[in-house]
């Protein structure tokens, strides 16, 4: 008997443990409680969420061959009208030029439907909008989503950029004029959802978009669950087609997601140039949450910047890296202040290009009469538990404008061609546990 009360404490001993164990580690990087939004993973039913407006209902012929713009807008206008609803891609595929939700409006793609984009821009209106750290005139996305509280796209069918086109054309430009800007050529994006909050994304398909994947600028409370999110880096690469870009955004999470694409797969956003951090549409991206996903071809898995002004409390997290040029990259851009702090990298197993990247991003560098180079910092950054195969490990190279503090590195495996690493990069950095090609760092 006394030997049961015993194994009794010693159960309850340790289950106190690890409940203090998840209390403590359920955490912002920063400290602070991760709120419980971030663990109800929920998938929404479309049918609490109103009629349904099944697009061949509605004068939308299941013909593959026509431009049905018009026809498809016009079903969203008649759920407008009778105060909202879904808005249905049935089985079949429907080309369609730039479409424009409405309050209370939804998208649902049923399995085997394709929402595919038209190649010609002029399907898509020039319109206020924002683009590479810039609130600018720009061409609409395919799906477009303005100030819509609680906007939903759901589904496993397939959203289809049809970017074949715009990536040719970028190529062809880009092999005329070497340093042509991606404004240059005119693309539309997939997937723009602007000034909107509890949003929730899950389930589909995205690919093959002309410009970014999907880009959400000025949102608090975006779930994005469950997507594949594609396009092609052989035998045609599809130039900037980030998956996710994060843009001036609080309280996001990224889960379950499948990403390979021929830029980054997750990329934070908020501003660029010499003056950014006084620009009010610009802005911070705080309490970003990645967790459980995939990750195919990418230039990086997880990249702060070129556009970007401040970062707190970024998360990734459980993850699988295959085939990225580089595991986390903090882009640390010349002509714009910055600060990426408080971002956690963890529990990653897989292969990379660069483990951890930090260099300058000099490309299309303008001071635009700016006197002196604004200071970037990177700050309380953490990786730990992770087993990766790379070619370079320490891929760092920074300049007196660049400052770097507060690293932590630990309970790391890394296999690298190249293991080679210079503390003095870093002002404070900690190694505990690493090891590198079978050697600990000390």
């Amino acid at each position: 008997m006394k030997n049961i009360y015993l194994l009794i404490i010693t159960v309850l001993l340790v289950s106190c443990n690890q409940k203090t164990k998840i209390v403590e580690t359920d955490l912002f990087p920063d400290g602070t409680k991760i709120p419980d939004w971030f663990h109800d993973y929920s998938k929404i039913n479309p049918e609490d969420l109103g009629a349904f407006y099944t697009i061949t209902d509605y004068g939308v012929s299941n013909d593959s061959t026509l431009i049905q713009t018009e026809a498809i807008q016009n079903t969203i206008d008649e759920a407008y009208r009778n105060g909202g609803g879904v808005i249905v891609i049935p089985k079949g595929t429907f080309l369609s030029g730039a479409l424009f939700f409405k309050p209370n409006t939804h998208l649902h793609v049923a399995e085997g439907g394709v929402l595919k984009g038209s190649d010609n821009i002029a399907d898509y209106p020039f319109k206020p909008s924002r683009i590479e750290g810039q609130s600018i005139e720009y061409f609409s996305a395919l799906v477009n989503a303005f100030g819509i509280d609680g906007f939903t796209i759901t589904g496993k069918g397939t959203i289809d950029g049809n970017g074949l086109k715009y990536w040719e054309a970028f190529w062809q430009r880009r092999k005329e004029n070497p340093k042509c800007t991606n404004l240059e050529v005119s693309r539309p994006r997939l997937v723009f959802i602007w000034k909107c909050n509890n949003v929730q994304v899950q389930d589909v398909k995205l690919r093959n978009s002309g410009f970014w994947t999907s880009h959400y600028y000025q949102c608090n409370n975006v779930k994005i669950l469950d997507l594949r999110i594609t396009s092609p880096h052989e035998p045609v690469k599809a130039p900037s087609t980030d998956a996710i870009d994060i843009d001036v955004c609080n309280n996001m999470l990224i889960k379950g997601c499948y990403m390979a694409v021929n830029d980054d797969a997750i990329a934070l956003k908020g501003g660029k140039g010499p003056w950014a951090d006084k620009d009010p549409s610009n802005g911070e991206n705080t309490n970003i949450i990645i967790e459980d996903c995939e990750f195919g071809f990418c230039h990086a898995a997880l990249t702060n910047g070129s556009e970007s002004i401040h970062n707190k409390n970024i998360v990734m997290r459980n993850c699988v890296v295959k085939e990225a040029k580089r595991l986390l990259w903090l882009k640390m851009r010349p002509d714009t202040a910055q600060k990426y702090e408080y971002i956690t990298v963890e529990n990653i197993t897989g292969e990379a290009h660069s483990f951890i990247y930090i260099k300058p991003w000099t490309q299309f560098f303008d001071l635009k009469g700016r006197k002196d180079v604004p200071l970037s910092y990177s700050n309380h950054i953490t990786m730990r538990n992770i087993d990766l195969k790379c070619d370079i490990f320490y891929d760092m190279k920074i300049t007196e404008y660049d400052k770097l503090s507060n690293f932590t590195f630990e309970n790391i495996k890394v296999e690298a061609k190249d293991a080679t690493y210079d503390k003095s990069i870093i002002n404070g950095v900690t190694f505990k546990n690493v090891e590198v090609n079978g050697e600990l760092i000390k």
